[in-house]
């Protein structure tokens, strides 16, 4: 009998270790084994879905297997990102984040999702100033001029963000809360459509990725009145700061990033991660994008990448509440 005890707790402890894993994964199984999708939640063609193609596609040959980008755009990022939530934590179905993956949940009650809980953390993939643009009819050439004008008419300048909470919408916030002005916020599926009703005249003016906007400001499409960063960028040397230009202490960036469904097991958290460091380090990739104005970032650990999302998410509480940034 008391063998039959111990073979008993033997077989009890294997199953509630075996139950525990997550489905059809073991510490053996290699990965990947199969095709890797990840899903970006924003309208293509923008900075946030020209970066996961490009680390989609450097990741295919670390890893062994395809990595593809899949567009599943809508309600600020909600709909992809809900779609990754509900995903298999296998390492298979992934999501490229931005800031705004980090705000939504603190503006909208029915977001779905919670950034810190709901996901795990793999590595940031990259930094980019943004640039206030406005269409080049605009009468205006210098941010206190855009200022100005804004003021003489409260609440008829439009500016246009890829959703409630994305880094157009904030940073048109903190400008306009900070210089004391008030525009119109409208609200696209994506950088990419909004862009192209900056330069069509449709809206006026816009915070905007370098990337998405830089030739249509070679081309006199838009103006550039400055950059949301504490230096000037490479790609724009005679734009300036924000700061420079006359509002004292303005300062903004936005961040690409992987993360995968709560519970993915940690060897292809690892993993992942690995694979991000690896295209960060290929020299002709940095350098291609640097020339666009975007820095390739990688995490050094997927643990520093989950500290950076809970500082993100709890700053801007704080300031969403402080603004009044909020779901209409």
């Amino acid at each position: 009998m008391r063998v039959f005890a111990v073979l008993s707790h033997k077989y009890v402890a294997a199953i509630v270790l075996l139950l525990s894993a997550p489905c059809g994964w073991s510490q053996t199984t290699p990965y990947p084994v199969k095709l890797v999708r990840i899903v970006n939640p924003v309208a293509p063609g923008g900075n946030q879905d020209i970066v996961a193609r490009a680390f989609a596609d450097q990741m295919t040959r670390t890893l062994g297997q395809q990595v593809i980008v899949e567009s599943r755009p809508g309600a600020s990022a909600i709909v992809g990102t809900r779609f990754v939530k509900a995903a298999l934590p296998d390492g298979y179905t992934l999501l490229t984040i931005s800031n705004t993956f980090a705000r939504v949940p603190a503006i909208m009650t029915d977001a779905g999702y919670d950034p810190l809980k709901d996901f795990a953390a793999i590595s940031q993939t990259c930094d980019v100033p943004l640039v206030l643009v406005v269409n080049a009819a605009l009468p205006v050439k210098t941010v206190r001029e855009l200022i100005a004008l804004a003021r003489r008419r409260p609440g008829e300048l439009t500016s246009a963000s890829s959703g409630i909470g994305s880094t157009g919408h904030v940073a048109i916030e903190m400008f306009s809360r900070q210089a004391g002005i008030r525009v119109l916020h409208v609200q696209y599926k994506g950088a990419a459509p909004a862009v192209v009703d900056l330069v069509g005249g449709h809206v006026m003016l816009r915070f905007d990725q370098v990337t998405t906007s830089l030739p249509f400001i070679k081309s006199g499409k838009l103006r550039a009145l400055g950059v949301s960063t504490r230096k000037r960028s490479g790609v724009l040397p005679d734009v300036p700061t924000i700061e420079e230009a006359g509002l004292a202490g303005f300062h903004d960036s936005t961040f690409n990033g992987l993360v995968a469904p709560a519970g993915t097991p940690r060897p292809v958290i690892d993993r992942l991660r690995d694979g991000v460091a690896k295209a960060v380090a290929v020299t002709e990739l940095h350098n291609r994008f640097l020339e666009q104005g975007i820095e390739l970032v990688g995490s050094a650990s997927s643990e520093e990448f989950a500290a950076f999302l809970r500082r993100q998410v709890e700053a801007f509480a704080v300031l969403a509440r402080q603004a009044g940034i909020k779901e209409k």
